[in-house]
Formats: structure tokens, sequence, C-alpha cells
């Protein structure tokens, strides 16, 4: 995987579904494919949705109370949606990237799966298997 990773700007390009260039392709797929690519994934979706919240907050002419539950519930919701469509919008990403549609999701499959046959290792009798 590639050490290079996109600046700041380059990132939240890259959150608001923009594409990256060629070379941080690698960065991409790992990002897609990581163990923790369900909390990357809702950082941008939060970052999607922060403009919205914050104009809900500060430029609805309602009482305050009102402005924090529309802003609460259109993050809420606004997460669900994106939770919903996960898979997809991570696939998309990983396809914009260069790869072909349903890499990431095959790798991290592989990824879970080698974690269970390690999880099961100390299972194993006579020492017998490799896991090569």
């Amino acid at each position: 995987m590639s050490t290079r990773h996109p600046g700041l700007l380059q990132w939240v390009w890259y959150a608001y579904g923009g594409g990256l260039p060629r070379e941080l392709a690698p960065w991409v797929l790992a990002d897609t494919t990581r163990s923790t690519w369900v909390w990357r994934h809702l950082t941008r979706a939060l970052v999607q949705l922060l403009p919205f919240v914050v104009a809900c907050l500060l430029l609805v002419p309602v009482p305050l109370a009102y402005r924090v539950s529309a802003a609460g519930g259109g993050l809420l919701l606004g997460l669900l949606f994106s939770l919903a469509y996960m898979v997809e919008t991570t696939e998309h990403r990983v396809a914009k990237a260069g790869y072909e549609p349903g890499t990431a999701a095959r790798l991290r499959a592989e990824r879970v799966e080698r974690a269970r046959v390690e999880r099961l290792s100390p299972y194993r009798r006579d020492g017998a298997g490799s896991f090569d």
C-alpha cells in the first residue's frame, strides 16, 4: 500500500466525491478496505453534512430549540442514508480510482476471513496446516 496521503484540500475534495490523482489510487483502496473503513466513511459523511448543519443552526430565523432539533434530525437522517448506501459508495470510490468494481468488498472479505482463521488457529490439532 502507498504511504502517500492526500493533502487536506485533496481529502476534502475526496470526501465530497471528487477524484484523486492516479498516484493516490493505492491510498483510496486502503482507505476503503481498512478495518476502520466504516468510521472513515462516516467521517466523510459528516464533512458532507457539516455545511447544512451550520446553515440550519445559523441562518434559519426560528428559536434556537427548533434550529438544534432540525439540525440534529437532518444530521441523523443524513447519516442513516449514508450508512444505507455505504458499500455502494465505497465501491464507486474504488472504481473511480481505477480498480475493478467489487475490489474493495473482496479485499474486506479476505481480511475478515484471515482474521477468522487466525482467531481459530490455536485450535489446530498437532500443528498441522499452513496459512501461506
